[in-house]
């Protein structure tokens, strides 16, 4: 009985083990997902994050129903990014302003920070504005890859300095937004030093709030990639970042350097021929 005991054990254990959400049997993470982009310049591969799997499996559905086919790189920032995905871009005639295109519908945030940021290769969704998308609500399809800058450590702090005062101007304007029949009276009614005390309450406030939440700081290997690789620190935390480049960076610094118009498109279209599951 007591051998049947300890077998017995042993046949449960392992299965708790197996069971484990997203590892297999011989312990190893489960494999992330590989994609071929074919473009007109060149063949680029990325890899989905398991971490997004809204976004990787959104990424995956489009690219099996040939969305992507057609579609252009239809804006291009040198030492910023390359964005596609827009399903109007396809066959546009020249000049034809490009990146209101959509699937209908958008994909939530997920952002998996700071292990995933915007060093240059990241894959990232593409996104509306906080005005109109508070919940940062990545496009349904549209896409960009970052090609960014590389940066010194003196510019770096200066940018953590920016983005604390930036958390004390959002903390304060969110306070503020709660009070707006009142400071909307009060100006009408000319009371500015009714105005004056209560925007030193507000910032009193705002300053207690943001007193209570540790300052932002880039990880060591946000430092190590901004530095060396380079991308686009500014980004890190307003756009999903879902996968990245694991060959054909060289491809994705031809389209980057490739002559635009006005509004950042190619005067040369750059094409996605097609975009297929490798592994």
């Amino acid at each position: 009985m007591k051998r049947n005991l300890i077998v017995l054990l042993t046949i449960l254990v392992c299965g708790l083990t197996a069971c484990k959400p997203g590892q297999k049997k011989d312990g190893n993470m489960e494999k992330e997902t590989k994609l071929k982009i074919e473009t007109s310049a060149g063949d680029i591969i990325v890899k989905l994050y398991n971490e997004t799997p809204k976004h990787r499996d959104n990424f995956i559905k489009l690219a099996e129903e040939g969305t992507y086919e057609g579609t252009l790189f239809h804006r291009v920032i040198k030492d910023f990014m390359i964005q596609a995905g827009d399903p109007e871009s396809k066959n546009a005639p020249k000049g034809k302003m490009l990146g209101a295109g959509d699937v209908g519908y958008t994909v939530p945030a997920e952002f998996v920070y700071p292990k995933y940021f915007h060093k240059k290769g990241a894959l990232s969704a593409a996104r509306q504005g906080d005005n109109v998308n508070p919940k940062k609500e990545s496009s349904g399809c549209q896409f960009y890859i970052v090609t960014g800058k590389v940066y010194n450590d003196s510019t770096l702090l200066g940018m953590e300095h920016q983005m604390n005062q930036a958390r004390l101007n959002n903390a304060f304007n969110a306070l503020a937004q709660k009070h707006m029949k009142e400071i909307y009276k009060m100006r009408k009614d000319g009371d500015q030093e009714g105005l004056m005390n209560l925007q030193d309450t507000l910032i009193a406030q705002a300053e207690a709030q943001v007193a209570g939440e540790p300052e932002f700081r880039f990880t060591p290997e946000q430092v190590k990639a901004y530095t060396t690789v380079g991308g686009t620190p500014h980004l890190d935390g307003e756009y999903t970042v879902f996968g990245e480049v694991v060959e054909g960076m060289d491809v994705v610094d031809k389209i980057q350097q490739v002559k635009t118009d006005r509004s950042d498109r190619p005067e040369e279209d750059v094409k996605i021929e097609k975009v297929t599951v490798i592994d």
